[in-house]
């Protein structure tokens, strides 16, 4: 046991460099996966920065992580223009992510001799980049699992998805910055060390192993080749295109949508014109047909308090934009809406000035039954709240009788089955 301890002997198994026979691991390998890793993890990390910035979660009731202290930044009024930028920032970050799914597995391949590494630090700079490299790994496949997870409404997990995963992509992106500042200077040395495209055109029996390394990734008694690095490239890549093709598609409309074979939650929305994605149906979260009849009421709430019904709401001047809803999952469609604008309801029940408006939906319970809207969002003549979609009374399914539509906010904050508008002076 003390010679274990002392690095003298090493446990049985991964533990011993021999164990590890692939001929194609190596720095140059690594270095590959880590450059394309290098660029694409940090534009995930600041795409999902930016949507927990769409929540406005400086407003009542929007903070799903109240707990987070100086972790939940908040630097601006999340815009309304252009109407696109959540269907383009949230397609980003989940698309993106998807796609460097097989990347960061042939990465974690490509090291994984380093995780059994024995002993697992001689010296503090040593330990330090062993403790980086676990929070990095570990980090790293907590955001992508949950986030994976998410995209199916499968929490399996004990804690909330959105605090977990900002506490983890925290998490990730410290250990990333020292990974970062203490492998670089190897990566830029172990790609400058072959050439590219002199490895794409290297046969399989020409593939030999990379030259000894100090860091233990190249297998100390490799066994022949099965596949070159050029094939294990092509098949990685060829991972990678295959998921960005079966899922670039949900962000789009029309034929590219068809192609989305791994868009979440089916492909058959609803009846003619309410036939689009839907996320949550009113039967999941307890809405009846019973409520949502002719006994529905919308509670208008400012300077004085009024109760309409619909009819009296399509009585009243009615506008139509085609604008989008983008979900956090990363699906996003747009839509012809109809409906009364907010700013109309707001002068209605007597609420002036730069205000804000509290909606309430009938969910029963869950943090999205209630959202508020900022003031530049209320004033926004697109912000409706809808009655109609193509021409066409919404569905149960997509928010009748009135659902919340605001160009630019995340589908969560598109209320479904609103109740209640409560206009408040904007903080």
């Amino acid at each position: 046991m003390r010679a274990l301890l002392r690095g003298e002997e090493r446990p049985p198994g991964p533990f011993r460099p021999e164990f590890w026979r692939s001929p194609l691991r190596g720095p140059w390998l690594t270095s590959v996966f880590g450059l394309v890793l290098l660029v694409g993890l940090p534009i995930v990390a600041v795409t999902g920065l930016v949507s927990y910035a769409a929540y406005n979660p400086r407003l009542p009731g929007n903070d799903l992580t109240p707990e987070s202290g100086l972790l939940r930044f908040y630097l601006f009024d999340w815009p309304v223009r252009p109407v696109w930028i959540y269907r383009v920032t949230q397609g980003i970050h989940v698309i993106l992510g998807l796609t460097l799914v097989p990347v960061l597995l042939a990465k974690l391949w490509s090291v994984i001799p380093k995780l059994f590494a024995w002993p697992p630090a001689l010296s503090p700079a040593q330990a330090l980049e062993r403790a980086s490299l676990l929070l990095l790994v570990g980090g790293a496949v907590f955001e992508f699992v949950t986030g994976i997870f998410n995209i199916q409404l499968f929490y399996i997990f004990p804690f909330s998805f959105y605090s977990g995963h900002l506490y983890g992509a925290w998490i990730f992106l410290a250990a990333l910055t020292v990974h970062v500042a203490i492998k670089l200077p190897r990566l830029v040395t172990a790609l400058r060390s072959r050439s590219f495209r002199q490895e794409l055109r290297t046969r399989l029996q020409d593939t030999r192993p990379e030259p000894p390394d100090p860091d233990g990734l190249v297998a100390a008694a490799p066994a022949p080749p099965t596949m070159s690095r050029r094939g294990l490239l092509t098949f990685v890549g060829g991972g990678s295109l295959a998921v960005l093709g079966l899922s670039v598609g949900q962000t789009m409309d029309g034929l590219p949508r068809r192609t989305a074979l791994l868009a979440p939650h089916g492909r058959e929305y609803g009846p003619g014109p309410n036939d689009f994605q839907v996320n949550k149906t009113a039967a999941s979260v307890g809405i009846v047909p019973a409520e949502t009849g002719p006994g529905w009421r919308l509670t208008l709430a400012g300077a004085r308090q009024m109760r309409l019904t619909r009819e009296e709401l399509l009585a009243m001047p009615l506008h139509t934009y085609r604008l989008p809803i983008a979900c956090v999952e990363g699906w996003s469609t747009e839509q012809a809406w109809t409906g009364v604008r907010l700013a109309d309801l707001a002068r209605l029940c007597g609420a002036k000035g730069d205000i804000g408006v509290y909606v309430r939906s009938l969910q029963k319970g869950g943090v999205f039954s209630h959202a508020s809207l900022s003031a530049p969002q209320t004033a926004d003549p697109r912000s409706l709240l809808a009655l109609r979609v193509n021409g066409a009374d919404l569905s149960l399914d997509h928010g009748f009788p009135a659902r919340i539509i605001v160009p630019g906010a995340p589908g969560v904050h598109n209320t479904k089955w609103v109740r209640e508008l409560d206009f408040r002076p904007a903080s």
